[in-house]
């Protein structure tokens, strides 16, 4: 090949790879596509005709042309269609058409707005009024499914109240003057809160951890609600009872003014023993503060030488259905804060007048009652 033909051959292959490094540096062109309103101003309408063929079609297609649709991009119907709200053909993107009636509404217009054109059928208002009903029907047409598992009943939580001392100031001075006397004649110190003294059980054996079985744990109101209780005791605005004494029943309590059910009365207050010291005691208000698993660490509530006014409130007869009749309280032992605590609250509504009695064998079934009056 002659030098002259080679340098031609060399020059065109060079000006190739120029033109092929030039289209790949050149930016590809971005595509467009056509919005939607302007694919369907040239759509073709798609008709469903339900035909029972003997081939097995249950559905044919039949596409038909509209008279004035143009496959061009002239004016069609679609071209001259205006809001049915406001009457103006403006902003044609934004028209909405009926998928029922073909009317076209603003996205503005319509009541709610429409943000955006929704996806699948939409019908105006006018013609959704008609398919609601049906719509509705066929939604309680459905087969309710059947709950399989076990219905679960919760109690409603009753808050404790907490007792309203008497205006009074003489009449409350009288209510604690029985209180101090019949104490006094008990020999008894008082002490309205549970107290730890050595030999006995420590504050570490009270853990409501220990019953048996589990103890149901006072709720944060009913703990204010204690608390609150606990404050007016000290400020001398002391519970509506007075300490009477009878020849029959000996010492015992009686309302000296209304009290409403669910009242919180008293806690049980006295000195922290093991069951299992007082097994041979005498002391006939001893109460059960801890019924551990372990029969050890049981613990009960001793008021023979500190308490309170619950010392002196009396127990039913268990074999008597007049007795019965008479209990007006009820004796609940709580988790609080970990620690057991005993409260008396009052099971209905209490009368002026009234005496307060309880059951000594509310949860043992221990306590002898048969010649309680």
């Amino acid at each position: 090949m002659a030098p002259s033909a080679r340098a031609n051959r060399r020059w065109a292959d060079e000006e190739d790879d120029d033109n092929q490094l030039d289209r790949l540096r050149r930016p590809r062109r971005v595509r467009k596509y056509r919005s939607i309103v302007a694919i369907m101003r040239v759509a073709r309408r798609v008709q469903l005709i339900n035909e029972d063929d003997d081939d097995g079609f249950d559905q044919t297609v039949e596409i038909k042309k509209e008279e004035n649709v143009d496959d061009g991009d002239g004016d069609d119907c679609y071209s001259k269609l205006g809001c049915q709200e406001c009457g103006r053909g403006d902003n044609e993107e934004e028209i909405l058409l009926c998928d029922k009636c073909d009317k076209g509404y603003h996205l503005d217009c319509l009541r709610p707005i429409v943000p955006r054109v929704p996806f699948g059928h939409w019908y105006c208002p006018s013609c959704s009024d008609h398919i609601r009903p049906s719509m509705a029907l066929a939604k309680n047409t459905r087969k309710r499914r059947k709950r399989s598992g076990p219905l679960v009943y919760h109690k409603k939580r009753r808050r404790l109240l907490p007792y309203i001392p008497t205006e009074d100031a003489d009449l409350r001075l009288k209510q604690m003057g029985s209180l101090a006397s019949a104490l006094t004649a008990m020999n008894i110190e008082f002490s309205a809160e549970l107290t730890y003294v050595r030999g006995m059980a420590p504050r570490s054996a009270n853990q409501a951890k220990f019953e048996k079985g589990g103890m149901q744990v006072l709720c944060k109101e009913n703990v204010e609600t204690l608390e609150y209780c606990k404050l007016m005791e000290k400020s001398g605005l002391c519970p509506p009872l007075m300490v009477v004494f009878d020849s029959c029943e000996g010492y015992t309590v009686e309302a000296d003014g209304p009290i409403k059910d669910l009242t919180l009365i008293a806690e049980y207050a006295g000195d922290v023993d093991y069951m299992k010291k007082r097994e041979c005691d005498d002391c006939d208000s001893l109460m059960t503060l801890l019924s551990a698993k372990q029969p050890s660490r049981s613990l009960v509530v001793c008021p023979d030488k500190r308490g309170n006014i619950a010392r002196f409130i009396n127990g039913i007869n268990n074999h008597l259905p007049e007795s019965k009749k008479k209990q007006n309280l009820k004796c609940v032992r709580y988790d609080v804060d970990g620690k057991c605590r005993v409260l008396l609250v009052a099971t209905r509504d209490i009368a002026k007048g009234e005496r307060l009695y309880y059951d000594y064998n509310g949860h043992e079934h221990e306590y002898p009652t048969h010649h309680f009056i």
